[in-house]
């Protein structure tokens, strides 16, 4: 019997958790947020407390109406192995996307607690002094090495594939940005990781939609977790609580219209002039300028405040900088898994054929009527058209 997943909401009280003990866990870095080891990832731990796993009598199971298969319910409030496993029953695509989270919550440690300097931001890796975005491409690596289910992974800083040892049948390979914003982090603004899984052994010569998960870490006053799995509806959100558990906190399934922008690469509305079009009229229909330089918390207010517009266009002076596989294939997939859409111009970032693994592109993330604004505004159509132009495209 084939089972579906739908995801619903209840109202949730975060445990309470005692400021002695977060004080105490604290005290001793190395011992809270270790680097990673067999040790620490056998034990999923972050606070020396074993993560939770979903008892099996935790699993709500309804009979949908009018139909025979099975509805599996998973909550706000869940964990997060709790939601991979009411989601999911690829055991490698849980095991991956947890000892991703484990990634996460040491990366975030390690930015806050960063020493930043005239050139650089640093911590310990082991011995070692390292630029906080090296130190979270290496615990990214040890990670999905870790999880046994990675064949191929790839990071923007080395783009080469790197054979993780996992199997190509039944396993995934996957793309990250380590640390994107990483020149923001000694000003204090919200930085995160970025990252895409696909299934097998392949990262080029595929497109975003063949993804089966995404997701983004955000390092900022809170420290979450994004993601979003191939077959379950919706983008949802997980918050890292004191005593170091991911705890499912949001869903998002539609993104509405609203008047909130996020420019990227305005030096091309230089010599784009539809750019600058599309910019002046933004301004003169006076949207809320939300744009901090960091592509992860300008992408991730739209998921969370369900409206918006993010931009990034390239033109003859200002090429385009961000790449499909790392950055703007994973995020599109989390934007329109929460009923975004996406666009490079003509047609969804998701159906763009990824052919170097260096490959960049502009784009732009928002709602339905801001992408065809933005599609008319900058090529004269849109693959979207409804009855009327909109906007600056009128």
């Amino acid at each position: 019997m084939e089972t579906s997943i739908a995801c619903c909401t209840r109202s949730t009280i975060l445990p309470n958790v005692s400021s002695q003990q977060y004080s105490a866990a604290l005290a001793s870095p190395r011992s809270v947020y270790p680097s990673f080891s067999s040790k620490s990832l056998k034990a999923s731990s972050l606070f020396g407390e074993s993560l939770r796993a979903a008892p099996k009598s935790s699993l709500k199971i309804v009979k949908a109406k009018n139909s025979s298969s099975l509805v599996t319910k998973c909550e706000i409030g869940d964990s997060l192995e709790e939601f991979l496993s009411k989601s999911t029953k690829d055991k490698g695509l849980i095991r991956l996307m947890t000892c991703m989270g484990e990634a996460l919550r040491t990366i975030a440690f390690k930015v806050r607690t960063a020493s930043c300097g005239g050139t650089a931001c640093v911590n310990s890796f082991g011995d070692e002094q390292l630029a906080v975005d090296m130190l979270a491409d290496k615990l990214l690596f040890e990670a999905l090495e870790y999880s046994h289910y990675c064949k191929y992974a790839c990071s923007e800083e080395v783009p080469e594939l790197q054979d993780m040892g996992g199997p190509a049948e039944g396993g995934f390979s996957v793309a990250f940005d380590p640390l994107d914003g990483s020149s923001i982090v000694d000003t204090n603004f919200t930085v995160g990781t970025i990252f895409g899984v696909w299934p097998g052994d392949k990262l080029t010569g595929v497109t975003g939609s063949q993804q089966v998960a995404a997701a983004m870490g955000i390092f900022g006053p809170r420290t979450t977790y994004v993601l979003a799995l191939k077959d379950v509806p919706g983008t949802h959100e997980f918050l890292l609580l004191d005593e170091g558990k991911w705890q499912h906190v949001k869903d998002t399934t539609s993104i509405g219209e609203g008047k909130m922008f996020s420019p990227g690469n305005l030096r091309a509305t230089f010599d784009n002039p539809d750019y600058a079009k599309l910019i002046d009229y933004y301004i003169r229909e006076k949207y809320t300028l939300r744009y901090t330089g960091g592509m992860v918390p300008d992408v991730n207010q739209i998921i969370v405040k369900e409206k918006g517009i993010f931009t990034n266009v390239i033109s003859p002076t200002a090429k385009a900088k961000l790449r499909l596989l790392f950055e703007v294939a994973p995020l599109g997939f989390l934007i329109e898994k929460a009923g975004g859409f996406s666009s490079d111009g003509k047609q969804s970032v998701l159906d763009k054929v990824i052919i170097n693994l260096d490959d960049r592109t502009q784009v732009a993330y928002g709602s339905k009527n801001e992408i065809i604004r933005f599609e008319e505004t900058l090529y004269g159509s849109s693959r979207l058209k409804t009855a009327a132009p909109v906007g600056a495209s009128a």
